[in-house]
């Protein structure tokens, strides 16, 4: 895909991960769109930054749990710059035992309809836009959590629901690859511990013993944590590099799935 002229609509760019894609499409030639709804704090930072690289974003208010406002807010992208090319689906409630503890009901309803169904309302929406496109790419965001769940030193940072929604995203990521096809290919960053997604930047991080936060680094391979730009390569390679590729999950965790094992000496055997 040829980026420079596209528009895409970036979910949660207020700060962190969605933020340096934002700003990446944009250093790209990319028509940007972005939503934001918490952490208002920090949009004059957002501001800013668009403004350093002189481009000027459409900002969208937007609370994604209320799905009547979803297609509006699609629209309006639409209505701004012409088409809509690019979904980078990446809205999330990132589980977190240690911070809210024991689940209640209204937790558990929240974490599913915000990692899960406000991205599948929002493809709902886009969908007919990007059909329209002469070509077009989806990113759906999701964890590791979908494949470890509340197990092993993660079990302080994956709640159940979390999992469990994240698990569904690839499933829903298989079927809008079909729905999709051939003109809009859809594909999954299965993202693991980052600076800024149950990493270091984050509140739960805090609440982590320095034991409890070496032992998930030493669960993984590559024996640190993410960093936002290794996202953006990731979103790049899918968008500009990767025209044969949909319906596939592209899991950046350092390894942690596969855990922080040595592998042993090939013994000398009795034979």
């Amino acid at each position: 895909m040829e980026l420079e002229g596209k528009t895409a609509l970036v979910l949660g760019a207020v700060k962190g991960i969605g933020k340096a894609i934002a700003l990446a499409l944009a250093r790209q030639g990319v028509q940007v769109a972005v939503t934001y709804w918490d952490w208002r704090e920090h949009l004059a930072a957002l501001r800013r930054d668009f403004a350093d690289i002189g481009v000027d974003p459409l900002m969208l208010e937007i609370d994604l749990l209320g799905t009547d406002a979803i297609s509006d807010a699609v629209q309006r992208v639409v209505d701004h710059f012409g088409s809509l090319d690019i979904l980078i689906n990446n809205i999330e409630r990132g589980g977190w035992p240690v911070v809210h503890g024991p689940y209640v009901r209204e937790q558990w309803d929240l974490e599913l309809a915000t990692t899960l169904r406000a991205k599948r309302w929002v493809f709902d929406a886009a969908l007919p836009h990007l059909k329209a496109a002469e070509s077009a790419a989806v990113i759906n965001f999701s964890s590791i959590a979908g494949m470890v769940g509340r197990s092993g030193p993660a079990g302080l940072i994956f709640n159940d629901g979390y999992a469990a929604a994240n698990r569904a995203v690839s499933s829903l990521t298989e079927t809008w690859a079909r729905i999709g096809a051939p003109s809009v290919r859809v594909n999954e960053i299965m993202l693991g511990i980052f600076e800024t997604r149950h990493g270091p930047g984050t509140r739960g991080w805090g609440l982590l013993s320095k034991a409890q936060q070496n032992a998930l680094i030493a669960h993984t391979p590559l024996k640190r944590i993410g960093t936002v730009q290794d996202v953006v390569a990731a979103v790049i390679f899918i968008l500009r590099d990767a025209p044969f590729m949909t319906g596939s999950v592209l899991r950046i965790d350092g390894g942690y799935v596969l855990g922080g094992e040595d592998v042993p000496p090939m013994p000398a055997g009795v034979v």
